[in-house]
């Protein structure tokens, strides 16, 4: 049986008005990876995590998630299976909520808990989830009253509640505080060394924001994959400077990445 758990081959992207967003991307998540997915605005990062969490269909190629191809399975259920997390989902959930709500209505990907019936096997396994990202104590509050970090966790929660097969999270840092994204890059590097941790991916723009324990980069420039592989290799500044189209140099400590320009 294969390890791979996210195949994209030949997956291009492009608008009504022939703007190429994607261009011709082959890239593999395997079983226990953990990549970072890098790149400048614009570069397609969100269209890349958005095809591959089954949101948006790709103009060419072909997408396999958890060994179902994208065109010849049912999406909606396939994507109960998808943990997938995106800065702008706060902004749809209503700050009112508790945060047990928040997490708990993942699984029946609502926005709201009077849709669905939920019991205390539910509550108990949003409790859990919350728990695994150092938001327990969080439960019983609003979701508007928290911190945007608290907040970043409570949805990180959120994907985790349903036991997802991968984990798929666009910017969570965007908007945080240095507070907020020190808290984030704490509890993803706390999922990282959790061995029952899904594959995940992490789209951000930020070397700094790199958690400890991920360990594959994908760089992406105007669409086009410029490297992919092991982060440690990977993570060069000749890449990172081809990338962001800067002389840039790189430099690591303790499992944290930074960079500069020359």
């Amino acid at each position: 049986m294969s390890d791979v758990v996210l195949a994209l081959r030949d997956v291009s992207l492009v608008t009504a008005t022939g703007t190429r967003i994607l261009d011709h991307v082959d890239w593999q998540v395997r079983e226990g990876e953990h990549w970072v997915v890098l790149g400048p605005n614009g570069s397609g990062k969100t269209s890349l995590v958005r095809i591959a969490a089954l949101y948006q269909h790709p103009s060419s190629g072909e997408v396999d998630v958890l060994g179902e191809r994208l065109g010849r399975t049912d999406v909606r259920t396939l994507r109960t299976r998808i943990g997938f997390s995106s800065a702008s989902l706060a902004a749809q959930l209503r700050p009112a909520l508790t945060v047990i709500d928040v997490v708990m209505t993942a699984h029946n990907a609502a926005l709201e808990p009077w849709w669905h019936r939920y019991d205390d096997h539910d509550r108990a396994g949003a409790l859990v989830a919350l728990e695994r990202v150092g938001a327990g104590h969080l439960a019983s509050r609003q979701l508007g009253s928290l911190s945007s970090g608290e907040q970043q966790r409570v949805l990180l929660a959120r994907t985790l509640v349903t036991s997802p097969g991968l984990l798929l999270l666009d910017e969570p840092n965007a908007g945080l505080d240095l507070g907020g994204r020190e808290e984030l890059v704490r509890a993803l590097a706390a999922l990282a060394r959790d061995e029952q941790s899904p594959p995940t991916a992490l789209v951000t723009h930020h070397v700094d924001e790199i958690p400890p324990g991920f360990d594959h980069l994908l760089l992406l420039r105007a669409g086009r994959i410029l490297a992919a592989g092991p982060l440690p290799a990977t993570l060069t500044s000749a890449a990172l400077s081809e990338c962001f189209g800067l002389p840039l140099t790189v430099a690591e400590a303790r499992g944290r990445y930074w960079a500069r320009a020359d």
